[in-house]
């Protein structure tokens, strides 16, 4: 078949050099995928699913791809699937179910049995098929592609080949393969343009397929020049800070197309393409405000939109330190700890993120953890005034997802010794010729890192 060798060519493809796992149901398509691979002598095996949702159909098929595989002497490799079972479970559709379970098991042969690739046979009409759901439901211009040739260790050699070209294929070998009826039901979305929608389209173009891989490049050429401009102008809008990204909300409101922008940055993180213009309505008028993805918080903050990983509730970080250490990771910072004599202090620097204490006024244990509503501190230079570190925090114009990480230092009679990276202690200064001194240096953990 030309087309399979086109896409072979166009690819770089060299399907002799290792072996490839071919997904077969039994159907045409897959059946014309195995036997290309039989026939180029390309090493292969091949995987099939039993979902068994169509009874002693199911495992007839089974039986069909196992005496398949041993014709042309591929290893086989089946699984029987409780798809209904992980339908109730994970609320999804059967077809999504399906997909999920069949494509985690054949990255799993993939990887213990050592191919190269996994090949579906996906073909144009699939591709077409594939970008009318997107348009119907919705879609950016990734979603006009039609479905990709290659996709990390998946293949489609088939992609350029028609249904027609399959099917004439199929009969000039005169192939056997295996029927599903349920392609005949209209219960199904993709069914429903297959019998109804595509016949329409291919009386105003007959050559539908060769027209629509053209387009088809178009678009993703497009959409690739798209994407190299964003991320360009993205490298100036976007700052990493330890945890959380921060996106300066003023670079946003003077662009042009701020909505599409925007989605460009956030969508990576979950969100949808509705939420974009609630959150640039609330820009500049309400701070504060937080959206929500499946994996990511979105804060509405004065100058910054941050988004941050999403934990399973903010846990109140707590650490007992009963003694000196070397070092100490709590809440993704890393504390250091350095005993020095008194008298090296006077070639010392030292910054917000560093507290240098007299080890006589420690009284252990000493106790790590989360600010709370509510805590006070005598603030350094402040000549012993108390003050809420809320207010410090507010002070220091802190967005609510900076504030969740601040923790506190405190000594063993319960005073407040140090705002971690912030401010300590004026009760804690060290006095005039101190015997001996302790460093504690604040550094983000090996875990704090970027997105």
């Amino acid at each position: 078949m030309d087309s399979f060798l086109t896409f072979i060519n166009q690819f770089g493809l060299d399907f002799k050099e290792g072996r490839t796992l071919l997904t077969v149901s039994g159907g045409i398509d897959s059946v014309v995928l195995a036997n290309l691979f039989h026939k180029m002598g390309f090493k292969a095996g091949i995987a099939h699913c039993n979902f068994g949702l169509r009874g002693e159909e199911s495992d007839e098929d089974e039986r069909f791809v196992r005496a398949l595989a041993a014709h042309y002497g591929f290893d086989f490799y089946v699984k029987n699937f409780d798809v209904k079972g992980f339908v109730k479970d994970h609320a999804m559709s059967t077809q999504m179910a399906a997909r999920e379970l069949r494509y985690k098991w054949f990255e799993e042969i993939r990887e213990r049995h050592h191919y190269r690739w996994i090949a579906t046979a996906h073909h144009a009409n699939d591709s077409f098929e594939t970008v009318l759901l997107n348009l119907a439901r919705g879609t950016g211009l990734a979603g006009l592609h039609g479905i990709s040739g290659i996709n990390g260790m998946l293949v489609r050699p088939l992609l350029y080949a028609t249904r027609s070209d399959i099917e004439a294929y199929a009969e000039k070998y005169d192939m056997k393969w295996r029927e599903d009826r349920s392609n005949d039901s209209d219960d199904y979305k993709r069914n429903l343009l297959r019998h109804h929608a595509m016949p329409v389209f291919k009386r105003l173009n007959p050559s539908l397929e060769q027209t629509f891989k053209k387009t088809s490049e178009k678009l993703k050429s497009a959409d690739n020049l798209l994407n190299e401009f964003l991320a360009g102008w993205a490298a100036n809008v976007i700052e990493f800070d330890r945890k959380q990204v921060k996106i300066k909300i003023d670079q946003i409101k003077s662009a042009s197309e701020p909505e599409y922008r925007l989605w460009h940055i956030v969508q990576k993180y979950g969100f949808q393409y509705g939420q974009i213009a609630q959150i640039l309505q609330l820009i500049g008028a309400v701070s504060g405000s937080i959206f929500m993805s499946a994996t990511h918080r979105l804060l509405v903050d004065r100058q910054h939109l941050i988004i941050k990983e999403k934990k399973n509730g903010i846990a109140e970080e707590s650490y007992t330190v009963t003694e000196i250490q070397d070092q100490i990771l709590t809440g993704g910072v890393m504390l250091t700890f350095t005993k020095m004599d008194g008298s090296a202090l006077k070639n010392l620097s030292t910054d917000h993120n560093t507290l240098l204490v007299e080890e006589r006024m420690l009284i252990f244990p000493l106790t790590i953890r989360s600010w709370q509503q509510g805590d006070k501190f005598q603030p350094f230079g402040m000549q012993g005034k108390q003050k809420k570190i809320s207010d410090l925090l507010i002070d220091r114009k802190l967005s609510l997802f900076e504030k969740e990480e601040v923790q506190v230092l405190i000594n063993g009679n319960d005073d407040i010794i140090w705002v971690i990276g912030y401010q300590s202690d004026e009760r804690y200064r060290v006095g005039k010729n101190p015997l001996t001194v302790l460093q504690i240096k604040a550094m983000p953990g090996p875990e704090d890192k970027l997105f």
